[in-house]
């Protein structure tokens, strides 16, 4: 799955998820969802898309879309693999104009996110990106346990 944080000044948009089969009533990134066959190795297709379907958004409205996470979870039985990323919502873009129907959309300070009920792996990216993830242009992979997600830099070789 990817899902994407859109960030806007000091805030970050957030969606509570309503009627998701996965996440229900839990608060997840901007937009986000399954990989189409024809982007499984394009990540940011993916992302891309789903932010259209999801919010109306298109590339142009975004700068700075970066892959800052990977995760790795077993859980029910699967292995979920999640790509995080991260932009800047334009200027131009009005952002209290921004609807889902997925739910509803909400312009939070990054102070205010970690205390949200969030997915297993999403509350520990938030919690890190708040933490660490937000001054540093660095990729992390994640892997999950049973006591949280355990984050290390994946450099690029």
């Amino acid at each position: 799955m990817t899902s994407i944080y859109l960030l806007r000044k000091d805030r970050i948009l957030l969606l509570h998820r309503q009627g998701g089969a996965v996440a229900d009533g839990l608060w997840v990134g901007s937009a986000g969802g399954h990989f189409e066959d024809y982007e499984l190795n394009d990540a940011a297709a993916c992302v891309l898309r789903e932010m259209q379907e999801e919010l109306g958004l298109r590339s142009e409205h975004i700068e700075n879309l970066t892959l800052r996470y990977i995760t790795l979870r077993s859980t029910r039985g699967e292995i979920r693999q999640n790509y995080y990323f991260f932009a800047t919502l334009v200027d131009w873009v009005d952002p209290d104009a921004l609807v889902s129907n997925e739910g509803e959309c909400r312009w939070l300070s990054l102070d205010e996110v970690t205390a949200l009920n969030m997915p297993f792996t999403a509350k520990y990216v938030m919690e890190h990106y708040v933490r660490e993830g937000r001054f540093t242009d660095t990729l992390y992979a994640g892997a999950a346990g049973a006591d949280g997600v355990s984050f290390s830099p994946l450099p690029e070789n």
